[in-house]
């Protein structure tokens, strides 16, 4: 009682001292929710913004009551300790009182884990700028919530807020996504694979290094008025690289962050070149290089179902390599969802994966599922945990296999990635959850 009594009483204040910064220096705010892809997006945004302006984005995914004030403010968590909290509040009273150079842009990650928390958070932020990435059927947290449609009405809490005169920017590929707009009058930019949209992509290919390895991905995104009598009024085609990661849903964060800009009155070809040096967000799709010339996808950060389809769906058609090698943990809070979920991944990995690995007491009926879809069981190995897996695949990975690792962060499939990674020694600039409390756990 007395530890959730500290926390209303933080949260309480938090949200006073990042009201009062807000008023103060008054910086454009872009807000991200969604059931997919929020993480990626925001760090794509914030690429993009910055060749224009001083801009902050939420650290990690510090998406929360505590997280969103505390980006604001810009001081760290204080965990459990009373006075790392006080010093973070004596902080945020200086940025609220004296003077100091502050971002003109904010871009803040918005998430829900209860009834409730994106409309709290909603009420007092008003965003200028409102970026709906993607829904999914069974979204991460459901557990949390009466059904999916609970979940996707607060998600719309976030629109509701949107100012009047600010901007929804939506994924035009979802049909969920695409009904928000009708609860704002704001003006609205679409993106994706849509004739409805102002921003499509094209010409998606994987790129490969002289010695066949994937490097990253190239695409042109396609800007224009699909609203114009003229098709080719206002068009423009913009090339984009990006390096050291796969999968084709990235298209989607990166056209996210050009609509923002497009928002902005930005040129959009210098949005193109801001992502020439993009650093590929941690855990999310990212290729590593792994032990006896092998390639590691990592995407470790979380998981859900929608996510390890396309996971999956990113080792479709990849050219040299000899075995696919799928290694998967436990989806998490998936409530009375998870068994279904988790056997029809293993029917998708059946698809791709010429071996697949477990981690996990859930993950007992992705084995069923690829069982049944057609996979060899000699081809299926089962672990408790991930340093069995890892310990496992060191010895069993053979020049030119690709690994994807993929699982919820409960799971800790960052251990399997760094027993392959042929330089662990950038472990803790390469993966997730590399801090102090996170390697303690």
């Amino acid at each position: 009682m007395i530890k959730g009594l500290f926390k209303k009483g933080i949260v309480f204040l938090l949200e006073k001292e990042a009201r009062i910064v807000l008023r103060k220096y008054q910086p454009k705010v872009v807000a991200i929710t969604g059931s997919v892809g929020k993480t990626s997006t925001k760090d794509s945004i914030y690429t993009a913004l910055s060749k224009f302006y001083f801009v902050r984005k939420s650290y990690k995914n510090f998406n929360t009551e505590v997280g969103v004030p505390i980006t604001i403010l810009d001081v760290p968590t204080g965990g459990s300790s009373p006075v790392e909290w006080l010093k973070n509040l004596l902080e945020g009273l200086k940025l609220a009182f004296l003077p100091s150079l502050y971002p003109d842009w904010l871009v803040l990650e918005v998430g829900a884990d209860h009834k409730g928390d994106i409309r709290e958070i909603g009420n007092w932020l008003k965003p200028d700028v409102v970026v709906i990435t993607r829904l999914s059927e069974v979204p991460v947290h459901v557990e949390n919530f009466e059904s999916p449609e609970e979940l996707y009405e607060e998600k719309g809490e976030l629109v509701k807020a949107l100012k009047p005169d600010g901007t929804l920017i939506l994924n035009a590929e979802d049909e969920m996504v695409l009904s928000y707009r009708n609860l704002t009058s704001a003006k609205v930019i679409l993106y994706g694979d849509s004739k409805e949209s102002n921003l499509k992509a094209k010409d998606y290919e994987v790129v490969y290094t002289e010695d066949g390895r994937p490097k990253g991905i190239t695409f042109t995104v396609e800007s224009g008025d699909p609203t114009s009598p003229k098709a080719t009024t206002g068009k423009e085609n913009i090339p984009v690289f990006l390096g050291g990661t796969l999968g084709k849903h990235h298209v989607q964060h990166i056209l996210a962050s050009f609509a923002v800009c497009k928002s902005a009155g930005e040129h959009l070809s210098v949005v193109g070149n801001s992502f020439k040096n993009h650093e590929p967000t941690a855990g999310r799709m990212r290729i590593l290089e792994g032990k006896s010339n092998t390639t590691i996808i990592d995407d470790t950060y979380n998981s859900s179902p929608i996510a390890v389809f396309e996971a999956l769906n990113s080792l479709r058609g990849l050219k040299n390599n000899k075995r696919n090698i799928v290694v998967l943990g436990d989806m998490l809070e998936l409530g009375k969802y998870s068994i279904d979920e988790h056997k029809k991944a293993g029917e998708q990995v059946q698809k791709v994966a010429d071996v697949l690995c477990t981690v996990g007491v859930r993950s007992k009926f992705m084995v069923e599922g690829a069982l049944g879809a057609g996979m060899k069981e000699k081809n299926i190995h089962e672990f408790g945990n991930s340093v069995e897996a890892g310990e496992f695949l060191k010895d069993f990975i053979k020049t030119g296999d690709v690994v994807l690792v993929k699982g919820s962060q409960g799971m800790r499939m960052e251990k399997v990635v760094e027993a392959l990674m042929a330089h662990p020694e950038d472990k803790e600039k390469l993966l997730v959850r590399q801090d102090a409390e996170w390697r303690n756990r």
